[in-house]
């Protein structure tokens, strides 16, 4: 599969065009790939235009993202490898920034989280990118992984 969005990135924009992955199945196995191989983005062929167009931009604007249904399940069965340290935990965060770290820890993407939290989406926006700032993460990949190993939230806990 490397292989594969290597030669992708070649056609499209070069060695660092950022990829996202628009699969027909979520497994387990097409996502962890897709991640592997660099892509920053994982949906499925249902993802809902409107979504499908955000999700373009945020990887276009350099951010990361996944399909809020396989989020969870891989969040509970992704192996855990090392991966590369982050400069603080949530301690570093204020309260509403922690409530935020905990929403992308649970896969909705920016506007859905200003939709269930009360702000607009350029408020919601901003404090991801904070969060991101604060905690020294290089994408939301890494604030999910944060979220969890720091039990801010935990896999079945709502």
């Amino acid at each position: 599969m490397r292989d594969a969005l290597d030669d992708v990135g070649a056609h499209v924009g070069g060695p660092g065009a950022q990829l996202l992955d628009l699969a027909t199945y979520d497994t387990d196995e097409n996502i962890v790939d897709a991640l592997r191989a660099g892509a920053s983005g994982f949906l499925v062929k249902d993802t809902r235009p409107a979504e499908l167009l955000d999700a373009v931009r945020t990887v276009a604007a350099g951010g990361a993202l996944l399909s809020p249904g396989p989020t969870a399940r891989l969040t509970e069965r992704f192996p855990r490898s090392p991966s590369p340290p982050v400069a603080a935990g949530p301690g570093c965060l204020s309260d509403r920034e922690r409530e935020v770290l905990a929403l992308v820890a649970r896969g909705p993407n920016n506007t859905e989280i200003a939709e269930s939290s009360g702000l607009s989406p350029f408020t919601a926006k901003t404090r991801v990118s904070r969060v991101m700032g604060k905690i020294g993460a290089r994408d939301r990949a890494q604030l999910v992984i944060v979220a969890h190993e720091s039990g801010l939230v935990a896999p079945g806990r709502p």
